[in-house]
Formats: C-alpha cells, sequence, structure tokens
C-alpha cells in the first residue's frame, strides 16, 4: 500500500502547536501508511522507538529546503514507495513540492498555520507562499482570518484551491475529572479555591504576563483565587519580576515544564481557562488558533481569549467564554472575575465549549478531511 510522506520540521519530543496538530494527524493514519521526514532533536530516537510508523530524522535540528535536504527527502519518498506529501508547515518546506511532484506524488497537500501570514507580508520571502499555492494541490488555513492574509501572494488558482483545515483536540485526553483534584492536592491548592489555568508556551504572545498584572484586581475581588501557569519558555524570568513586583507571590504557582502528555490533569485542575494571547512586532506575530483554547474548552473549562489573529475564533462569545483585549488588565481581570464569582455561569459555559468541541472540532474529525484532501478513503 502507498504511504504518505509526511515532511516537517515541527514533531516531538520538541513541544508547540504544530508539534501538537503534526503528532495528532500522523497518529490517526494507518501506521503502515505513513511515514515521517523531520528534524533531529533531543529524545527523538527513544520516542521514535514507541511510534508504529516510521520516522526519519535528518542530522540537523532545522530542516531547509537545501539541495540535501531535498536529496534525502526524496530518498525517504521512494524507500517507502510514497505517493502522497503533507508538508506540516509549509513555510519553507514546500519549495520541495516540484520534485516530489517530479518524483511521483500524485496528492501533495501544504499545512498552515499562523506564522505563513509573516512569509505571505515580508517581501523576498513571499515566493515561498506563492511556490506553495502554485506546487501543490492544496494549501490549507486554519481559519478566514489567516487564509485572507496568506493567499495574498497567491495566484488567483491557487487560492481557489485552498480548503480549511483547523486544530483540534483530544476530548478523551482532555476531559473534565481527569485529575485535577490529585494536582491541586500535589501543588496545596485547596480542593474549593477557584483556579484560573493557563497551560501554553510561556512566551511573550501568549499573554502569561497580562494575567499576573491583572492578578491584583482579581485577588482584591477573590481573596483565596490561585493562578496556575502551566509550561515553560523564553518570558519566564520576566513572568517571575512581575509576580515579585505585584506582590501576588502566594497566589500564582508555575509548573514549570512539563511533558505534553502530563498536561491534561493541570487543565483539569482549572475552573477557568486564560490566555489572553496578543499581536506583536507591529503585526507580524499574530496569533492563529492556539490549541491549548481548545483543550481548555474540552476539558469544560470557560475560556479566554485575548483579541489576537484568528484566536476569536476559538470561542463562541458568551456562550463558551469571552473574548478579551490582550493590553488591558481591567478588561482581563473584570472577565475572570466574572465567571470565578458565579460558579454556575462558568460551568454551564463550560460543558457548552467541551459540546462544542466534541462535535466540530476533534482530532478524528480533522485527519478525515485531510485524508479527503489527499484523496484517500475517509
Amino acid at each position: 500500500m502507498p504511504r504518505t510522506l509526511i515532511v516537517t520540521n515541527d514533531f516531538p519530543p520538541r513541544q508547540g502547536g504544530i508539534e501538537a496538530f503534526v503528532s495528532a494527524v500522523a497518529a490517526r493514519f494507518p501506521a503502515d501508511e505513513v511515514v515521517v521526514h523531520t528534524a533531529s532533536m533531543p529524545g527523538a530516537a527513544e520516542l521514535d522507538a514507541t511510534l508504529p510508523y516510521p520516522v526519519v530524522r535528518d542530522r540537523r535540528t532545522t530542516l531547509l529546503p537545501s539541495r540535501r535536504v531535498r536529496r534525502e527527502v526524496l530518498e525517504t519518498f521512494r524507500r517507502y514507495d510514497c505517493d502522497r506529501v503533507v508538508f506540516g508547515a509549509s513555510a519553507p518546506l514546500a519549495l520541495l513540492a516540484p520534485a516530489l511532484r517530479s518524483a511521483g506524488a500524485q496528492k501533495i497537500v501544504g499545512i498552515t498555520h499562523s506564522a505563513e501570514t509573516w512569509w505571505a507580508r515580508v517581501p523576498g520571502v513571499r515566493r515561498v507562499i506563492r511556490t506553495a499555492g502554485e506546487a501543490t494541490d492544496h494549501v490549507t488555513f486554519i481559519n478566514d482570518w489567516c487564509r485572507d492574509i496568506i493567499a495574498r501572494p497567491m495566484t488567483p488558482a491557487a487560492r481557489e484551491r485552498m480548503r480549511r483545515l483547523h486544530p483540534g483536540a483530544d476530548v478523551t485526553r482532555f476531559k473534565p475529572d481527569n485529575g485535577g483534584d490529585a494536582v491541586r492536592a500535589r501543588l496545596g491548592i485547596a480542593a474549593d479555591a477557584p483556579v484560573v489555568v493557563c497551560a501554553a508556551r510561556v512566551v511573550a504572545r501568549k499573554g502569561q504576563d497580562m494575567l499576573i498584572t491583572a492578578w491584583p484586581r482579581v485577588r482584591a475581588e477573590v481573596p483565596g483565587a490561585i493562578l496556575l501557569i502551566v509550561g515553560d519558555g523564553s518570558a519566564r524570568k520576566r513572568l517571575d519580576k512581575l509576580v515579585v513586583r505585584h506582590d501576588v507571590a502566594d497566589s500564582v504557582i508555575f509548573t514549570g515544564p512539563l511533558p505534553w502528555t502530563d498536561v491534561p490533569p493541570y487543565v483539569d485542575a482549572g475552573d477557568v481557562f486564560a490566555m489572553p494571547s496578543r499581536t506583536r512586532l507591529m503585526g507580524l506575530e499574530p496569533e492563529g488558533l492556539p490549541l491549548a483554547f481548545f483543550e481548555g474548552a474540552a476539558t469544560a473549562l470557560p475560556v479566554i481569549v485575548g483579541r489576537s489573529g484568528g484566536a476569536p475564533d476559538a470561542i463562541e462569545e458568551g456562550v463558551t467564554g469571552y473574548v478579551v483585549d490582550p493590553r488591558d488588565p481591567a478588561d482581563i481581570a473584570a472577565r475572570l472575575v466574572e465567571l470565578l464569582t458565579d460558579p454556575e455561569k462558568a460551568r454551564r459555559m463550560g460543558a457548552a465549549g467541551r459540546e462544542r468541541v466534541a462535535r466540530d472540532w476533534t482530532w478524528d474529525e480533522v485527519a478525515t478531511t485531510l485524508h479527503g484532501y489527499l484523496g484517500l478513503p475517509r
């Protein structure tokens, strides 16, 4: 049976939204019908030994569409008798598409996320997006906001072939009553304490700093509230300083880095999920549609979303959560206080959010859609 080759820089054990996206999609192919060609990274050998499908690792930590990488990707394509190709993130690896087409690829799909909006806007690199549109059967987009930007460098014909492929959540892993009580006990959080949780990379765009800045206002209205920040990243030192500056060290808990597989019960430890993401770098670093929002909703938590890029699509305003101004601590605090002081409303919105994710935003549905774009049986 011919295989689908997934070419990607973004794959576990490295953690991130695109990594989780590509891994979830790969896991939903029959094991003998997919192969992944990706970069090297610490812990890769141990992970790959547990996967049911083959993974070919480049010797470098980043795949670029160089002559050498093209030759080795083509070798993987031929060795595993592939006839279809998926690029886990189109920029810049979709530049390999013409060579793979010449080698016999019948269907090629280039997945895009929010990062490609940067490539589509910057002179000199927009040709990557144009090539992706011309050389693939479909370039996918996660929501209409991203599509409208990514489509700008493309020809009209390529724009017509664009298809939606949004992220999802694993509702069997992210769910209510999934170990949150044990996490609270381990962290010393009282069983009845109101908890706001943010589980995401700790980087400037995700807005953990604004949660901390808003936190004194929240504590003034909800004295026993706890802010649980799950994960790690480049902004952690700045967050530590903010905690001291705002005198909230007794009510902010950092978990530090966690394996992605360990995250679900930490989300379940919360009453509200909040990530007030914001657009940075003069519009070149927006938020697309983070998986974290769907994982929070799947855990039956109301979700607070920052107004950035396509992120508001993650919720139904006033039904499953709220969109806030990510640069306004007062706005963020007001919505958090509203939900923490009205547990019944929070539970109602959380239940609606889980129902929405289970109906329309699961990885099984995403994989089925992708298989259709590849011309595979659904």
